[in-house]
């Protein structure tokens, strides 16, 4: 029950996607083209995910398990690392130069565009290095 349900909210998310048009990179590059012909119409996009988000897990963190009776994963950290400023970072500068963040890049994908083939093999190739260079640093604190 759990895997049906994420594969009907992934393709709701995913339908969602391409009616805002997130999956679309020249409406992406629109968007975040402050200086030029700005496409403000993305930021209403953006701010009701953030409702449903804040909404979301102000219900979540009262629930111990989900409707489905999984167990809750809710982050509790706050604190700002390097790690994940430099991360961001990259995820921004990867957004502004190719016009796709993950989700929409695979639903272009899915839907034969070729330029979100290439960024999503680099995404897994990124994805790839980073898990072999967190292994490789847990396996020398492990051997020091």
């Amino acid at each position: 029950m759990l895997n049906l349900s994420a594969l009907i909210a992934g393709l709701i998310f995913g339908l969602g996607l391409i009616v805002s048009g997130m999956a679309n990179p020249a409406k992406v590059l629109g968007f975040l083209d402050l200086a030029g012909r700005w496409d403000p119409s993305l930021a209403f996009v953006i701010g009701g995910a953030i409702g449903v988000g804040v909404l979301g897990f102000a219900l979540a963190r009262r629930r111990t398990r989900s409707l489905l009776g999984a167990s809750m994963q809710i982050p509790t950290s706050s604190k700002l690392s390097v790690r994940l400023i430099i991360g961001s970072l990259l995820f921004g500068v990867g957004w502004g130069l190719a016009g796709f963040c993950p989700g929409p890049a695979i639903v272009s994908a899915a839907a034969g565009y070729s330029k979100a083939w290439i960024f999503v093999a680099a995404m897994v190739v990124g994805m790839l290095l980073f898990t072999l260079l967190e292994r490789l640093k847990f396996s020398k604190r492990i051997l020091s």
